[in-house]
């Protein structure tokens, strides 16, 4: 098995909403409500009910679908793609019946905003499952996912960065905390995503050479694709001194650094990690083949052939705003939108 050494202290526990896993929270009430994000990559569901400090997950789900994969080369979403998805919204919709949620959301991002059958999709969608998703613009999914993670920012002055490496797609988020919550300065969608960004390179690499050499054309893409809203931050004199990423690459990272055997959102969700550590990671990771980095603890296969690319991204970041730690959230867009959720009231789904 292939190892990537390193040490860190994990966090300690933060629950979901703002609890402390070592309480049991008190529920303001019977309402359950739930958020369903289907990304380019993943379909991820949070039940839960409303706490005086938050809210407590009663139930969740999430399962890795691809629905953009061969997105940027037709255009269309694949009767494969979509068969996947449908049946892991399958798995939602029981879910939501079970658990007698009062008020739910269901949101698509990249991939169905680019794919010219989205709409067929979308009503496929609900003639199946019951689900009616909404394709949420880009601008949304950013103000959700800041809306989501922004309390695990590290205290301080000044504006932060918070960013959301998907699937199809990367959301850069100035703000600027103050009172009533974060404001948004500036945000950015860029068009690279793990799975948009995996899919211009070839798939049969082999030597070390070949790997970083693809590993440096895709850093190099993602770079060009923020100068811009570099060049924005520069000018309003917004550069961040604080990162916070949320993603998959970013979890996955964390995990390796902390050397755990299998992912625990416990020790990973709040971490601050060294920025050269997760450097180090991604530049191991890269020089690896697929089959090297399919043993790793919490890659696998599903992860082995993604995660490289979202390591890019995620340098391509560090390489224009250097800094020396990185906060890690696991919690984004389904937090975001059961926050609200909750603040409308019980109105019925």
């Amino acid at each position: 098995m292939a190892h990537l050494p390193g040490t860190a202290t994990p966090p300690p526990g933060a629950g979901i909403g703002g609890a402390s896993p070592r309480q049991a929270p008190h529920i303001l009430s019977g309402r359950t409500y739930a958020a369903l994000d289907l990304g380019t990559n993943n379909c991820r569901l949070l039940i839960a009910r409303p706490t005086p400090d938050g809210f407590v997950v009663v139930d969740a789900f999430s399962r890795i679908v691809r629905l953009g994969e061969g997105l940027a080369a037709t255009g269309v979403l694949s009767d494969a793609a979509m068969d996947r998805a449908v049946a892991a919204l399958a798995v939602c919709a029981d879910k939501l019946r079970r658990r007698h949620v009062t008020l739910v959301r269901s949101v698509a991002t990249e991939a169905c905003r680019q794919a010219a059958n989205a709409a067929a999709f979308v009503q496929r969608v609900y003639r199946e499952t019951g689900i009616a998703l909404e394709v949420i613009s880009a601008e949304q999914e950013a103000r959700l996912a800041v809306l989501g993670c922004h309390a695990l920012l590290e205290p301080g002055e000044g504006p932060a960065l918070v960013f959301d490496i998907g699937g199809g797609s990367t959301e850069l988020i100035l703000i600027e905390e103050g009172e009533g919550g974060p404001h948004i300065l500036e945000w950015l969608s860029a068009p690279w995503g793990v799975v948009s960004l995996t899919e211009t390179e070839p798939r049969d690499l082999s030597t070390r050479d070949d790997l970083l050499a693809a590993y440096g054309r895709m850093r190099a893409r993602a770079r060009d694709s923020f100068a811009d809203f570099a060049g924005r931050l520069g000018a309003r004199d917004g550069v961040p001194r604080r990162l916070l990423g949320t993603s998959g690459t970013v979890t996955t990272l964390a995990s390796l650094h902390l050397q755990l055997p299998s992912y625990d959102r416990r020790q990973i969700d709040g971490l601050i990690a060294p920025v050269a550590a997760m450097r180090d990671i991604s530049a191991r990771l890269s020089a690896m083949s697929v089959v090297e980095r399919a043993t790793l603890p919490c890659i696998g296969h599903e992860r082995a052939d993604l995660v490289v690319a979202g390591c890019a991204i995620l340098e391509a970041i560090l390489d224009i705003w250097p800094a020396e730690r990185l906060g890690v959230a696991d919690r984004g867009i389904r937090e975001g939108i059961l926050r609200t959720l909750m603040a409308r009231g019980p109105a019925r789904r």
